[in-house]
Order: C-alpha cells, then structure tokens, then sequence
C-alpha cells in the first residue's frame, strides 16, 4: 500500500478532528479490519542483534505484510525500525505500525547500576532520573516499549532476578515501581522521549521455591495480597501502560493462564485498561507445567484468561482464529486486547507519524550526553553500600605512598555494567575501577595484581597478588561475581564469593596483619560474608555499578562522596538462613531478648536467628544520632492522622546523606502481623554539626491490611512505632488506633 494512499485512509476515518478520543479513533480502524488481522495485533514476533542492526528472518517480514505481527522485540537503530516500520504503513492493507519493544532494565547505552542497587539509593528522584534517560537514549534507537520494572518482592538471594528488582520489602517496591514508571513513560506519551512501561513478572515470580528460577509458587491468598500484590497495584496506580505475566505456576495455575490474577484482580477490581503481554514464549510452557495439551490449548487459555499479546509463542496467530469460530474464544476478548495495544499506539503518536522515532539526528547525540554520564557516576556512588568501616578504615588518602588494587574486577570493563545491560559498551565506554582511580592517584602509587580468575580452582596468581600487597601501605581487594551469575536462568545454591576469591583474601590478611584491607564488592544478589567481616577492614558493595561505576567507587574510596546507600535487601549468614527478611512473622516460641540461645525457642544451634547485614543498614564516613521520638497523639482515629518526629543530628566529621526509616507494628491482628514493617521514609542531607527534625505522618491508610477473608481494612487496637537509621531495632513507643 502506498504511504499516500494509506494517508488518505486515515484521513478519512479521522476526519472528526483532534478533539475525537483515542477510543473513537480506535474503534474507527477496528471496524475496518478482519478477524485475523484483529488477532495480528495481539502477535509479538522477533529477532536478534548484530554489529549492523537488527537482523529479521523472512517469516517475519511476510507477517508485517500480512498484518500478522502487531510488535517486535529486539529489533533497534533508526535504519532498522525504519525498514520493519515502512513494511508495516506502507506495505500491509491497513498500514498499522508496530511497536518495537526492548529490555531496557537499568539503561539502555549509559548504563546505571542494577536495579537492586539502584534501590539501595532510596532516592525516588535518582530512580525515576535514571528511567527518563534510559527513555531518552531508546526512543532515540527507534524503541518505543521497555519490558520494565520488574516489581517482584524477592526473599530469595539465591534467586538471581532478584538482581533486577527493589529487593524485600512492599513499601519500598511500591515507591520504586512508581518512580520508574514516571521515568520512562513521562507525563506525555505523545512526545518521541517516552516508552511504554511494563509492569513485571505478574505475579509472585519472585517467590519461586529454592530460588531457581522458574520455578513453582504457591503461597496463600493472604500473603499474594499483602505482599506480592501491592507493588503491582501501584503501578496501575501510577499509570504503567502494560503488564507482563510471569514464566511460574501461582497455587497450580501457570501465570499466563490465570484468570483470578488476569481478569478477576486485574482488570475488575483494579480496573487496568492497558495490556498483558506474554513473557517470552510463557504462553507454550503451560504444556511443560501440564496445564495445557498441545498449543491450541494454550492459545485458548491464555486468551480467556487474560494476555493480550502472545511474545514469540505463534499460537496466538496460529490457532485463535479457529477458536473463535468453534466458540472456544470469545470475539469480545480479540477486540478488546486489539483495542488496548492500538491504543498505546495512539498515545505514543504512532499514527500520527509512525516515523515519530525515528530520527538519524537524535540517534547520534543523544547517547553518552556528558549529563548523562554524570547522573550515572552521581547515582551509582549513591547506590553504593558501606557494609563495614572498622577503625575509620575509609576513606583512603591520596597521600599514601603507594596503594595495591587486587582482584579479578579491578581493571573489569565487562562486567562492571552486570547482565540486563541493554546496548551498554562494555569495551570502551565503561569505566573500571582502575581507570577511576587513576584520577586520584598518579601511576606510582598504583601497584596492581589480577591474583585469580571470578571463577574456578586455579591459584597461581595468588602468590604474586601477595607480593605486591606487601609493597602497599594499604589494599584494596576488588572482587565478586561475574555479570553472569546473577539475573535471569542465573539461580545459585552458594552464596559466598565464587572461585578462590576468599583464599587470596587469607592469604593477603596473613601476609599483612596490620595493614589496612578494603574490600569493593560487585555482585547481583546478596552474599554470605561471614569469613570476609573477619579479614578485612571495610567492605563496600557497589553492586554492578554500571558505565560509570569505576569513577563513583573512586569518588567514594577517596571521600569525595560520602557513602549513603542502605540495603534493601537482607545479606544471611548463610544459606541455611534462607529465606531470611526483616519483616518475618513472630512464632508462638520467639527467642528471648535476654537469652537467645533458649531451649525449645525458635533459633539456631549453629549461628544466630539474626542477619549479618540487615535491611536498611549502611554506613556513613560521618556519625548521626537520633534524638526521642515525639508522637503528636498517642491515639490514632478513622476520621484523624498523627504524626512522628525525631531529630537527626550530624555528630561526625564529614557532611553526609542519611536515610531515615519508619517501622510499624501491628501488635494483635485477626490474622498474624509481621513484627515490622517499614512504612516510610525520608533522605536528608545534614552538614557536620546539623540537625534536622524529620517528620512523618501516620494514617488509618498506612495500617491497612488483608484479613483472612480477604477484606482489604484496618482493626483497632496497639501498635509499635519507630524512626531508626535501619530495621535493626527494639521499639519503645506504641499508640492506639481507635474507633
């Protein structure tokens, strides 16, 4: 078809004017299309990458033509959309243009770091400022969807997803999913520097059992809505524009077929008018879960239970029109899954000007802007997290004579960006930690040694890593996981460093038993630490930090940024811990405060019930004291809030960031409460010598909860209350929620 003739088509089916609704316009096109091409919206197909663009097989192009494809995934660049979106508008009998989506998790070419660690920030105007350059720097390429955030509430370190997500606690996922989503879809769809969100992995995906991934969920209604549920009904909140169901079973349904979380939650009670996309091929792997027979099977289910669009499963295109003839699929649930993905394609502009993305000018300056690359190194030294400090052991001094960098990560470009890396470069924008350094120190002062491989037995660079430790004044080890082991298919049963890390570690802490030792840790997930606490004075986890990580761990290692990062999730003992979170329910055998080695109480006989870092802990180069916390009333009503103050004061030697929590607890429920839960939070800066009072305000709201009938409400009685630099904490105030 001609692009002038499919103008004219438009031309006249739009002729209402701009002040017609996007529905009106939508329900115009629809009336002219047929039952395949209705099901040729709902058909997400692909290819792959290569050094010239997007590389798509001839089976797809004839879909395009066909109107048998509504999306693509992977397909980027000016030329390539260009090419796949000109077979579409001009080529197929109505011109519909697709939309091409991409996973753009933690930036797309400047590269922030990974989502766990960007949530260590606790900063909502970082995590939405890191999303809208993400949105920049795709739309740029031609993308116009993002299969992001991944909302899962995760207790699972062995779970390498949880590398993509906010960590364990509901509060938290909900603040972050938010912030997301308003950085990349923007406050106005229509402008080619928005992406379509997506909200992922619908739902309970980061519950699967023993952390492998893929694996089976069941839990009950209680916990699905208390905890995995929330963060996802944000996002409807927040406006996300679509969803993305899981690969896990939830209570023996697949996710993809389960019409209680797709239909039912989804779109009755909380009313999302956007659309559900398959996880790839999420839609076949019912017949592996046994849920389904054969394809036929699965398009029928998936589609009555409600996902909109089938990625990269073919059975949607393949078998729904069949179905609906037999009256096994009703024609109401194709109209209406191609409605809502024709009208993302309205409000991205798409038809107003399907090239609207596609712009070569764009496309060469938008990537690496010198801002971006200084809000990644800004936002990556936030997002770091000093787990240990003995004896002041950080900062270092430039003045140092000469300083050792040791580890297999210390001159790492690769790995330093982690896995959902998107289109970052890993062979010359990204910056090492070497390379960073380097801008504090001159060369002579820089002794390095590799010492070992991430993974692996082999320690024959263990002795010359010790050598060069003696020549220093004080060491810096760099190591971790490689980018690999963590994100999705990336499930680990040992949580310590891989390989012979910690040996070298020995080695060198045996070879200078006075100098000071400062480990770097990269790494996607949470990791056992119980040897390293003993054989090193500090240790800073900078995640996988991104193109910028190796200046912002420099920033930090040298003072130049003070660290200000909390966990948001849990680092164990050990693995026998897991899983192990802050806000756990009490037994009926809690152990004593007095004596937590009791017989017959709920602990351990190996190590203790506590964590070694617990959620919210981090360190500062500065000190801050909290002073009593004073309750505007003691008595909370349905019809009043209250509010909670406590004063911060900078008692150290450094200006500083510190993030202060507010935990509650429900002290007697009709179903059993968790013994905390973080309930908000502020980030405030405080000069040496400052105070600040911080306040919070409480409501029935922020008490509400799901009862063993399910009924979404609040219950009178006591509740605990406290504002505290981490979760590691007794409470000591209570006030009452009356009638």
């Amino acid at each position: 078809m001609k692009l002038r003739f499919l103008y004219l088509i438009l031309f006249c089916i739009f002729s209402h004017g701009f002040s017609q609704n996007y529905e009106a316009k939508v329900d115009s096109i629809m009336n002219l299309m047929t039952l395949q091409e209705k099901i040729g919206q709902t058909v997400m197909y692909g290819g792959h990458w290569d050094q010239t663009g997007p590389v798509v097989g001839t089976d797809n192009r004839k879909y395009i033509r066909e109107g048998n494809m509504g999306a693509m995934l992977n397909a980027m660049s000016v030329k390539g959309t260009r090419d796949l979106q000109k077979i579409a508008v001009e080529e197929s009998r109505l011109g519909i243009p697709l939309l091409f989506g991409y996973d753009v998790i933690h930036g797309h070419r400047t590269i922030f770091p990974i989502n766990l660690g960007l949530s260590a920030s606790w900063d909502l105007k970082m995590v939405e400022e890191s999303s809208r350059i993400a949105a920049e720097e795709a739309s740029a390429e031609g993308l116009h969807w993002t299969f992001a955030p991944m909302i899962d509430v995760s207790r699972e370190p062995r779970w390498g997803r949880i590398s993509e997500g906010a960590g364990e606690d509901v509060y938290l996922n909900n603040e972050m999913a938010k912030a997301y989503i308003i950085g990349f879809q923007g406050d106005d769809l229509s402008k080619p520097n928005t992406i379509l969100a997506c909200a992922k992995h619908y739902v309970a995906y980061g519950a699967a059992q023993a952390g492998r991934d893929y694996h089976t969920v069941n839990i009950g209604e209680g916990e699905l809505r208390n905890v995995y549920l929330p963060p996802f009904k944000a996002a409807v909140d927040a406006g996300v524009e679509t969803f993305m169901s899981a690969f896990n079973e939830l209570n023996g349904v697949p996710t993809s077929g389960n019409k209680f979380t797709l239909r039912d939650i989804l779109r009755d009670e909380w009313k999302f008018d956007g659309f559900v996309v398959s996880d790839y091929t999420s839609i076949n792997e019912m017949i592996k879960h046994g849920f389904a027979k054969d394809s036929t099977d699965t398009a029928r289910i998936a589609m009555n239970a409600g996902v909109d669009m089938d990625m990269m499963g073919h059975v949607y295109r393949l078998h729904l029109k069949k179905l609906v003839e037999e009256g096994k699929v009703s024609g109401g649930y194709i109209n209406d899954a191609c409605k809502r993905i024709l009208l993302a394609k309205y409000k991205l502009g798409l038809f107003d000007d399907p090239y609207r993305y596609i712009d070569k000018n764009r496309e060469n300056t938008t990537k690496y802007k010198p801002e971006f690359l200084a809000k990644a190194r800004e936002i990556a030294a936030a997002s770091s997290v000093l787990l240990q400090n003995k004896n002041d052991a950080l900062p270092l001094s430039k003045d140092s004579k000469k300083i050792a960098f040791i580890g297999p990560l210390v001159k790492d470009e690769y790995d330093i960006i982690g896995n959902w890396a998107a289109k970052g470069d890993r062979k010359g924008k990204a910056v090492s930690i070497f390379e960073g350094i380097s801008e504090y120190l001159n060369p002579y002062q820089m002794l390095y040694a590799k010492g070992c491989k991430i993974l692996g037995e082999d320690e024959s660079g263990l002795e010359e890593a010790v050598s060069i430790s003696k020549q220093a004044e004080e060491i810096v080890l760099v190591m971790g996981e490689g980018h690999h082991m963590s994100g999705e298919a990336a499930s680990r049963t040992n949580l310590r460093i891989p390989g012979v890390q910690t040996n070298l570690i020995k080695r060198i802490r045996e070879a200078n038993p006075n100098k000071k030792i400062i480990l770097v840790l990269m790494n996607g997930r949470p990791l056992n630490l119980s040897a390293e606490v003993d054989l090193v004075d500090a240790i800073l986890e900078v995640w996988f930090p991104g193109t910028m990580g190796g200046a912002a761990t420099a920033d930090l290692l040298f003072g130049k940024v003070n660290p200000s990062g909390k966990l948001t999730v849990t680092f164990p003992r050990n693995v026998g811990q897991v899983p192990i979170y802050y806000n756990m329910k009490n037994t009926g055998r809690p152990i004593p405060d007095y004596n937590p080695k009791e017989d017959y109480k709920s602990n351990y006989i190996d190590v203790p019930n506590t964590p070694l870092f617990a959620f919210g802990h981090g360190l500062s180069y500065t000190d801050f004291r909290y002073s009593g916390l004073v309750l505007s009333s003691k008595d909370l009503s349905f019809s009043n809030s209250i509010t909670a103050s406590v004063e911060v004061s900078n008692t150290g030697n450094y200006d500083g960031h510190e993030i202060v929590q507010l935990y509650i607890h429900d002290k007697v429920g009709s179903t059993t409460r968790p013994v905390k839960e973080l309930k908000g939070f502020r980030k405030i800066f405080l000069k040496k010598g400052e105070t600040k009072t911080v306040t919070f305000t409480i409501s029935v709201e922020d008490l509400k909860f799901y009862n063993s009938e399910m009924a979404y409400g609040v219950e009178t009685g006591e509740f605990e209350i406290a504002i505290t630099p981490s979760s590691e904490f007794k409470f000591k105030h209570i006030f009452n929620l009356i009638d």
